[in-house]
């Protein structure tokens, strides 16, 4: 068999709703589809505003305006993630304070946030590993002892919940990621949640998404005309996509579930490999959360031997990979000054953790094979 890693899922849907914007003739931002998408993702997750953008990267992006992150600041953060999430600071000129995570989840570690709490700190910015929610009681607590922001990146985490509060709805900020290797996807896109009930945040974030304009207000007729008013960009995805994205939505609890039944094979055929001689730990889910099932782990005790794990499961046709190298001991993170002996746990995760295929069009005939050939191989270790 060949099996890659990810295989994009389509419900037969987008076809008919990007033919419906074509027909309208809604190419640009803000139209139809991006009304019916933002208002969906509100009221399913009861979140107080939602502005589509292009990415998870441009939501960052626009959090970091919002709170008027700039020289001198410090946001609290991670390594174990994807560059957006520093870079979205760093090109803000403050400075990105990496935390150790959680030997359990491989979130953000609340008790080693507070140990980095500076003066200088503006933000906290926890990321939802793999659809699974970081301990957010603690750092909500956290944030109004030290007066702080927390932006949550949960472009993992759509339709995954901490104590029964949806990903990207507990903190101030939530960004959601819907490019081609997430649950719900729409090629290329993504969100941003504001929590904060401000009136004033929520008119900011509408001129920064449109350009540094004020161009909303003129199209509700607020104005007799719209002009340059303050910072931005442009941040509005096509309708195109988010016709795209609705018919995801619309199978939103099905690909769930799906993803769910091939997560939960995983786990029942591998946990008894656990705690051998080779095996750390396989994906975790804690009792007060529920995940959305984004990704399904290994965790090794040695690179070596993740690695001669990867290349066995190749020869077989089936694409496992590795995750995030570290962000602080990248090149980028060592031309910033950070050093890589840095964050024990981090850089043991970042060597040894091993992603096996989950989605939707993954047959029961090929998880089944998956899990054999990884099998045969355990025992040969």
């Amino acid at each position: 068999m060949e099996i890659p890693f990810n295989k994009p899922y389509l419900t037969g849907r987008e076809k008919i709703y990007v033919e419906d914007a074509l027909q309208s003739r809604e190419l640009s931002g803000d139209g139809y589809y991006t009304e019916k998408v933002s208002s969906f993702l509100e009221n399913r997750f009861s979140l107080d505003k939602v502005f589509m953008t292009t990415s998870c990267t441009h939501a960052l992006e626009m959090a970091a305006d919002l709170i008027e992150i700039k020289e001198g600041d410090e946001v609290i953060m991670p390594s174990f993630t994807f560059p957006s999430t520093a870079n979205a600071v760093i090109s803000r000129g403050a400075k990105p304070v990496f935390a150790e995570i959680k030997k359990c989840t491989f979130n953000i570690d609340p008790l080693d946030i507070e140990k980095r709490i500076t003066e200088k700190t503006k933000a906290i910015i926890p990321v939802h590993y793999a659809g699974v929610g970081c301990e957010m009681d603690a750092i909500l607590n956290l944030a109004e002892k030290y007066r702080l922001y927390i932006i949550e990146d949960a472009a993992q985490g759509v339709n995954a919940s901490y104590k029964d509060k949806y990903l990207g709805g507990i903190g101030d900020f939530g960004c959601y990621s819907f490019h081609n290797s997430k649950n719900y996807l729409s090629g290329e896109g993504g969100a941003l949640v504001i929590n904060n009930s401000s009136s004033y945040i929520k008119k900011r974030a509408e001129i920064i998404r449109e350009k540094g304009t004020n161009r909303a207000s003129f199209l509700r007729g607020e104005v007799d005309k719209y002009t340059w008013v303050d910072i931005g960009s442009s941040y509005l995805p096509s309708d195109l996509l988010m016709a795209v994205l609705y018919a995801q939505l619309e199978e939103m609890d099905n690909i769930k579930n799906i993803r769910k039944k091939i997560f939960e094979k995983y786990q029942k055929s591998l946990k008894r490999f656990v705690q051998s001689p080779f095996l750390d730990s396989i994906s975790f889910i804690p009792e007060d959360r529920d995940s959305n099932y984004h990704i399904f782990y290994l965790k090794f005790n040695n690179k070596k031997t993740r690695d001669y794990v990867i290349a066995k499961l190749q020869n077989k046709g089936i694409y496992g990979t590795f995750h995030y190298i570290p962000l602080h001991s990248s090149p980028m993170g060592k031309k910033l000054g950070y050093k890589a002996e840095n964050l024990d746990l981090t850089m043991d995760v970042g060597s040894t953790i091993l992603r096996l295929p989950i989605y939707p069009d993954l047959s029961d005939e090929e998880s089944t094979y998956i899990i054999k050939n990884i099998t045969e191989v355990f025992k040969e270790l």
